[in-house]
């Protein structure tokens, strides 16, 4: 029995397959948009987009629940001369956010 929820987690991977798909390519550019019904009639949406130009890559995804609250996700990824640097902010319903960055040198 595929429930919701089920149905969601596979929304969200096809999204993600998406994503490293879009990261392989050169000035590759992706937007998806889907809602999904929970429970008890209750739904949220799901917005997401990712692009990738001269070595970087980014994404953005935002869900929106049934009460109207949001959280996002963006990021990117930048790679030159064996070092790859990152990037990514989340914030929640309120506002309230963390940043998080990464550096991976290959030698």
């Amino acid at each position: 029995m595929t429930t919701a929820f089920t149905r969601s987690a596979a929304a969200l991977s096809a999204c993600t397959a998406m994503f490293v798909l879009a990261v392989v390519g050169d000035a590759a550019a992706w937007t998806r948009e889907t809602t999904v019904t929970g429970t008890h009639g209750r739904g949220y949406s799901v917005q997401g987009s990712a692009q990738c130009a001269g070595g970087v890559c980014s994404r953005s995804v935002t869900r929106t629940g049934p009460y109207g609250y949001s959280a996002s996700r963006s990021g990117s990824v930048a790679c030159a001369g064996g070092v790859c640097s990152r990037s990514v902010t989340r914030t929640g319903p309120y506002g309230h956010g963390v940043v998080r960055y990464g550096t991976v040198t290959r030698y």
